[in-house]
């Protein structure tokens, strides 16, 4: 079967510039790559077709030949040409060829392109922070000691004794990686004499054996806003573990936690008291104090005949919102509490009181009754 134009397996016209073949090839060896295509069986002939298209129309020469003679500039093909030694899909120029895409191929798999990771970001640092509710409600400034690594002093952070400049490496020529070819692949591994960094230091620092940075205790001075709540996340930029080799340091995250209050249950801005009341209290009605949370007190009405559970609110004397937003809530919820440790003159006067009071207790009456109509219609 004839070959195909090599123009038209690379998708361009005859015209196209060397840039605009390159980048043709390299859609079309991702697009077509083998490893992409398990599902298609052509896609590896495929592969190799755009592969010695590319590898005529890359080289000027050889193109200058094939656009005037065609597949015969070749003696038929690429396997054994007498133009600059032409080398097919299995030939010793494959690499060379496929080298082209390597990077666009698997790029995001194997780390940086182009040079070498000379200098890195420090690691992004955690804080854990708990704070009480009154602090939540008032918002403080506080001073954290935050174990991390800091940026030698000894050397500049650059790792190289007295600060000098490291050297580029001679094994990977700056680049952090190597090649080597392996039958059809070509594969990328991290140099072994810099691990990844494109430099070497001749010349430790001996403060931080060409690090860049030591382990250090830092004091920070945090502003904690009024109304945080427990998972509020506060970045501090550039606070973090610092970088190595003189790379820009990380971020501080503080994560807050607001610890549980005694009197005070918390709903976002809302607050919650639970306020015990005298069985007398809740029957007869009357005021009673209540706490609230910037240290004052609340003066409540109780009305005669409360239940547990009742719920009374005090506008704004709740949480405020973080970061303005206004003031929640405070809700106060009744629960009615029965007198224990009676003496005989109190058990006395509740008997008669109990006696007294068949028509004080509507809910108990309505549940009795409903009990009643249950069981006989059971008998029925």
């Amino acid at each position: 079967m004839s070959k195909r134009d090599f123009y038209e397996v690379l998708g361009v016209a005859r015209g196209a510039s060397a840039d605009e073949i390159k980048k043709a090839y390299r859609a079309k060896a991702k697009e077509l790559h083998p490893d992409r295509n398990s599902d298609n069986p052509n896609a590896e002939a495929q592969f190799k077709e755009a592969n010695e298209a590319y590898e005529v129309l890359k080289d000027a020469e050889k193109k200058a030949a094939y656009d005037r003679f065609g597949h015969a500039a070749f003696d038929g093909g690429m396997g054994g040409g007498r133009r600059g030694g032409g080398a097919g899909f299995g030939g010793g120029d494959f690499s060379s060829a496929f080298s082209d895409v390597f990077d666009d191929l698997f790029g995001d798999f194997m780390g940086q392109r182009g040079g070498g990771r000379r200098a890195t970001r420090g690691a992004d640092l955690r804080y854990n922070l708990r704070v009480t509710m009154e602090d939540a409600y008032n918002g403080l400034q506080k001073t954290i000691n935050v174990p991390t690594a800091v940026a030698c002093s000894a050397c500049d952070g650059t790792g190289a004794e007295g600060g000098g400049e490291p050297a580029t490496c001679p094994t990977c020529s700056g680049m952090g990686k190597v090649r080597a070819q392996q039958g059809f692949f070509t594969v990328e591994r991290t140099c072994p004499t810099c691990s990844g960094m494109g430099q070497i230091i001749k010349n430790p620092c001996q403060s931080c054996g060409g690090q860049g940075r030591v382990e250090k205790d830092r004091a920070l001075n945090v502003n904690i806003p009024a109304g945080v709540e427990t998972g509020t996340r506060i970045r501090l930029a550039g606070e973090g573990e610092a970088g190595m080799r003189g790379g820009p340091p990380g971020d501080l995250y503080i994560f807050v936690e607001v610890v549980k209050h005694d009197l005070f249950e918390r709903d976002g801005v809302n607050l919650y008291c639970r306020v015990p009341v005298s069985m007398a209290k809740a029957a007869l009605g009357g005021a009673i104090e209540v706490p609230t949370i910037d240290g004052g007190r609340g003066r409540v009405q109780i009305p005669a005949g409360s239940q547990s559970g009742r719920q009374m609110r005090l506008r704004s004397k709740g949480m405020p919102a973080l970061r303005g937003g206004g003031v929640g809530d405070m809700f106060i919820e009744l629960a009615v509490e029965t007198p224990v440790n009676l003496t005989s003159r109190q058990k006395e006067l509740l008997r008669e009181f109990e006696d007294m009071s068949e028509d004080n207790n509507p809910e108990s009456n309505t549940f009795f009754s409903s009990v009643k109509s249950f069981w006989d219609s059971m008998k029925g």
